[in-house]
């Protein structure tokens, strides 16, 4: 498991390019055949992937966690953006359609991923925080996801919001998980920008074009900075960081919070 550790705001607003692109940027995360993870400081948040091929693939706990199983104390969320795969969760199976999300409880003792198809393999995205209590293992298809839709045609922003896991579809520690899906012709994201004073997230950026980049936009407001950003990577948001992104064409991404407060709504606008 890679470990990367907190940056300041102040260091931040010094890094080149490549110093940004190390700390925040989280570059070839998904690999055919193997199961990926890395763990970032803040709210000692767990990424990773999972890309089953041939054979089932378990997720082990790694070394550093020094516990019995992966779940052993945490709580992990899955949302596949690859073909058709199954979850198996202490002998449960959960199919998983592309775009479907599935939340594991605290205590399980067994995870293993597989897809229906080699060929076009599913492609689990792991996001996973502590927790102190145990919850039911649940999935959330992408029809029952809670669904909003935002922006306008003249900025640019028109963007439909699934919330997969939160409060109102389950009880979680502190994970909450959803999905937004930006219109053709339509660019920005996040705006206004905001800050989470409370929580951490975490975005796996999808859906985008080989040719096509993403400019996500962090720092303090007033002292901007900008990681280039490619299908299928993820940018780490720490709380002192505004964030919000424009694209050469449409895209969309997984969004991830953890923290001490899961509304939604609270956040700090800029």
């Amino acid at each position: 498991m890679e470990n990367r550790y907190l940056v300041d705001s102040v260091r931040a607003e010094r890094m080149t390019s490549a110093e940004l692109r190390a700390a925040f940027l989280v570059e070839d995360l998904f690999t055919p055949g193997e199961v990926k993870l890395l763990h970032w400081e803040a709210e000692r948040t767990i990424v990773g992937s999972a890309v089953p091929l041939g054979a089932p693939l378990e997720l082990e706990a790694p070394a550093e966690l020094k516990a019995p199983s992966y779940c052993a104390r945490r709580e992990l969320g899955v949302v596949n953006v690859g073909g058709p795969g199954t979850v198996t969760v202490d002998g449960a199976t959960y199919p998983l359609a592309r775009r479907d999300a599935l939340y594991v409880g605290r205590g399980t003792r067994q995870v293993a991923f597989a897809s229906d198809d080699s060929g076009q393999p599913a492609l689990f995205y792991l996001v996973s925080h502590p927790c102190h209590a145990d919850h039911p293992t649940k999935r959330v298809t992408e029809a029952e996801s809670q669904t909003f839709q935002l922006g306008e045609p003249a900025r640019a922003n028109v963007r439909t919001l699934r919330r997969y896991i939160h409060p109102a579809a389950l009880p979680t520690g502190q994970l909450v998980m959803g999905v937004t899906d930006l219109e053709t012709g339509s660019v920005w994201n996040t705006m206004p920008p905001h800050r989470h004073g409370r929580r951490t997230e975490v975005y796996l950026y999808f859906d985008l074009d080989p040719d096509s980049v993403v400019f996500h936009f962090m720092g303090r407001p007033g002292e901007t900075r900008h990681v280039v950003v490619r299908n299928l990577q993820v940018v780490l948001s720490p709380v002192w960081s505004m964030h919000f992104a424009a694209a050469t064409s449409r895209y969309a991404f997984v969004w991830a919070m953890g923290g001490e407060n899961q509304e939604f709504d609270d956040m700090q606008g800029v």
